[in-house]
C-alpha cells in the first residue's frame, strides 16, 4: 500500500508487540520514580533478569543474538520515552495521538489505530512529557498547560495537560521523516505525476515565488521539502520556522526557530522577528514553515524586494481559500492597511499556489497549481493550471481519479525561458492526462 510519507516503503519492526508487551510489564513492577536516580549499568543489572524471566515465559522462537538485542531495546525504551519508543521506533507510524495514560493511538499507512500501548498511570504519562519539553527548555505546569516542542530527530511534539486536559494529558507527536522525502519519492508514490514535478522544478528554479496551501497532515512540510532540493547549491537559504521541520539539502543554509516565552512572560522571539533579522542576513531565498500571522506581511515584503523564489506554507483549503487566509493576516500585523492595497501585495509577491490534500483513503496528493495573473477591480485574478480530479472510490477504499491540464498556458513560462529553464509546452494542452 503506498501513501505520500516516510512510512510507505517499511516494514513493521516484527517485535514490537513484544517489546510493548515486555514494557508494560516492567511498568507494573518496577518504581518508575527511581529511575532518575540511577545509572545505565544500575538499571541493566536490576531489570535486566526481570525481562529475561519475562521473555523465558513468552513462547517466542529467539535466538541468543535476538534476545541480547531485545533486553538492550526494552532497556532504551525504558530510559528513553517509555512506552512511546517502540511506536517511535515503528517507521511505518506516522503520527502517535495519547488521550491520557489508557488510550494510545497511532496512524498508519494514513489509518487510525488504537495500540495496546498503555501508561502506569497519569503520572507516569507526565513524566513523560516533562521529558520531552525540558529537553529543548520548555516547561509544562498548571500555569502553562500548553506546550509545543519536538524530539531529538526533529519530531513535532504538543502536549496538554490539566486544567486543561480533562481525562488526563493530551499528547500528539507528528513524526519526522529520518530520510527525507523526495521529489521522486513523491512521483513514485504516485502523489505527483513525473511531468507535474518538472513543471515544479522549473517553477523553483526560475525564481517563482510559492504559497503551499492544505489542510492539517496534508503533507505541505514535505512538499516543501521536495521543492527545496531543486534550488541552486550556490544560493544562500534562510529558513524560519516554529518548529524545526525541514530538511534542506543545500550546504548554505541559515536556519532559524522561534522562542516561547520564559516562565516571567519575557524573551518571546516570534517567527515576524525572526523575518526582520532574516532581511539583513543577506538571503538570496527566505523558507517560513508556515504563515500563521503578520509575518505573513513582511513575508510579502520580502518576496516583493529581491528575495524571488522564497516559498512557504498556509493552512487553507483551496488556492482561493489560500489567498484570502494571507490576506487575514496582513491585518493581524497591526499596520493599516487597505483591504485593496492587500490584495495588491498579494497578487504581485506570490506567483504559485499549490494545493496538496489527504484524501478519503489516507493518501497525500498534489490536487492543484494555480498561477496569479494579476488584480482586477477588487479581486486576485488567477487561473488554474493542473487538478486532481476525482472518479470515485474503487472496492478497496481508494480514490480513483486522474491529474490533468487545464489547457491554459500559464504566463510564467516567459521566465522560465529567461532564466534557461525548458518546459514543453505540450504538458499544458487540454488533453493531456496524467495517471494517477
Amino acid at each position: 500500500m503506498t501513501v505520500g510519507d516516510a512510512g510507505a516503503f517499511a516494514q513493521r519492526d516484527i517485535n514490537t508487540d513484544l517489546k510493548v508487551e515486555l514494557h508494560q510489564r516492567l511498568i507494573s513492577l518496577i518504581n518508575l520514580s527511581l529511575l532518575d536516580s540511577l545509572s545505565r549499568e544500575q538499571i541493566e543489572a536490576e531489570v535486566g533478569d526481570i525481562i529475561r524471566e519475562e521473555l523465558d515465559k513468552q513462547d517466542k522462537a529467539l535466538n541468543q543474538s535476538e534476545r541480547k538485542q531485545l533486553v538492550a531495546d526494552v532497556l532504551d525504551e525504558l530510559l528513553g520515552l517509555g512506552p512511546l519508543e517502540p511506536l517511535l521506533k515503528d517507521s511505518t507510524i506516522t503520527d502517535i495521538l495519547v488521550n491520557g495514560a489508557s488510550r494510545v493511538f497511532v496512524e498508519r499507512f494514513g489509518i487510525l489505530e488504537l495500540t495496546p500501548v498503555r501508561f502506569k498511570d497519569d503520572r507516569h504519562l507526565l513524566r513523560i512529557i516533562q521529558k520531552i519539553v525540558s529537553s529543548v527548555g520548555r516547561r509544562v505546569d498548571e500555569s502553562a498547560p500548553l506546550v509545543d516542542a519536538r524530539l531529538a530527530d526533529g519530531s513535532r511534539v504538543n502536549a496538554v495537560i490539566a486544567p486543561l486536559a480533562l481525562d488526563g494529558p493530551l499528547l500528539s507527536i507528528r513524526k519526522f521523516a529520518k530520510v527525507p522525502i523526495s521529489m521522486d519519492r513523491l512521483v513514485a508514490i504516485g502523489s505527483v505525476p513525473a511531468p507535474i514535478a518538472e513543471v515544479l522544478k522549473a517553477i523553483v528554479g526560475a525564481r517563482r515565488n510559492v504559497l503551499i496551501s492544505g489542510g492539517t497532515g496534508s503533507g505541505k512540510t514535505t512538499m516543501l521539502n521536495a521543492m527545496s532540493a531543486f534550488i541552486d547549491p550556490r544560493e544562500r537559504i534562510v529558513t524560519i520556522e516554529d518548529s524545526a521541520e525541514l530538511q534542506l539539502q543545500q550546504a548554505h543554509v541559515a536556519r532559524l526557530e522561534t522562542r516561547p516565552s520564559n516562565i516571567e512572560g519575557k524573551g518571546e522571539i516570534t517567527q515576524r522577528d525572526l523575518l526582520k533579522n532574516a532581511l539583513r542576513m543577506r538571503p538570496d531565498r527566505i523558507i517560513i514553515g508556515e504563515v500563521r500571522a503578520g509575518e505573513a506581511f513582511d513575508m510579502l515584503q520580502a518576496m516583493n524586494t529581491g528575495h524571488d523564489g522564497s516559498m512557504t506554507t498556509v493552512h487553507a483549503n483551496s488556492p482561493r481559500d489560500a489567498l484570502s487566509r494571507v490576506e487575514q493576516m496582513i491585518g493581524m500585523s497591526g499596520i493599516d492597511i487597505p483591504p485593496r492595497s492587500a490584495r495588491a501585495q498579494v497578487a504581485s509577491a506570490i506567483n504559485v499556489v499549490i494545493q496538496v490534500a489527504r484524501l478519503s483513503d489516507g493518501r497525500r496528493r498534489l490536487v492543484s497549481v494555480a498561477e496569479l495573473t494579476g488584480i482586477e477591480g477588487e479581486i486576485i485574478t488567477m487561473q488554474e493550471i493542473f487538478r486532481f480530479r476525482q472518479s470515485g472510490i474503487g472496492s478497496d477504499g481508494q480514490v480513483l481519479g486522474r491529474f490533468e491540464a487545464t489547457g491554459v498556458r500559464p504566463r510564467f513560462l516567459d521566465q522560465l525561458v529567461s532564466h534557461g529553464v525548458a518546459v514543453s509546452s505540450d504538458l499544458f494542452r487540454p488533453d493531456v492526462k496524467f495517471d494517477a
